[in-house]
């Protein structure tokens, strides 16, 4: 996979670890939004209802592990904790699993999110195993 960074697409997600060559997961901002909307129905839900992304429907109204993720800035702003990536995580890496094995039947699943879900487990992992945060730059 190596490093993305310097590809300068619009956003990366790395963990801040201090290897500029680790692995990281980029997206130009439309492309992250798409992504996250695809987690959202993963979810059961519609990002753009909720408040902050254009509707009025409050966070504390769902329950998911991936909220961190799912109600963060899509700017350079706050990291996400490692207990957060923790939280994160393994539902990632479940909605993934769905992904691969939807993508067969159903041809509107893009394989492109299929591959940024990949690369964002793979920097997630690291996150966990090191103890570090999840950067958005």
């Amino acid at each position: 996979m190596g490093s993305n960074r310097r590809r300068n697409m619009g956003l990366c997600l790395y963990a801040l670890d201090g290897d500029a060559t680790g692995p990281d997961a980029c997206w130009s901002y439309g492309s992250f939004a798409e992504f996250r909307r695809r987690l959202a129905e993963a979810e059961g839900f519609v990002l753009g209802d909720m408040w902050g992304f254009g509707g009025d429907r409050q966070w504390e109204e769902i329950s998911t592990s991936l909220e961190p993720f799912l109600n963060h800035p899509d700017d350079h702003s706050k990291d996400i904790a490692p207990e957060d990536c923790a939280a994160i995580l393994p539902r990632l890496e479940n909605i993934l699993e769905q992904w691969v094995s939807m993508a067969d039947s159903e041809e509107d699943l893009a394989d492109r999110h299929i591959e940024d879900a990949r690369n964002l487990v793979t920097v997630l992992r690291i996150c966990v195993s090191k103890g570090v945060v999840l950067a958005f730059g």
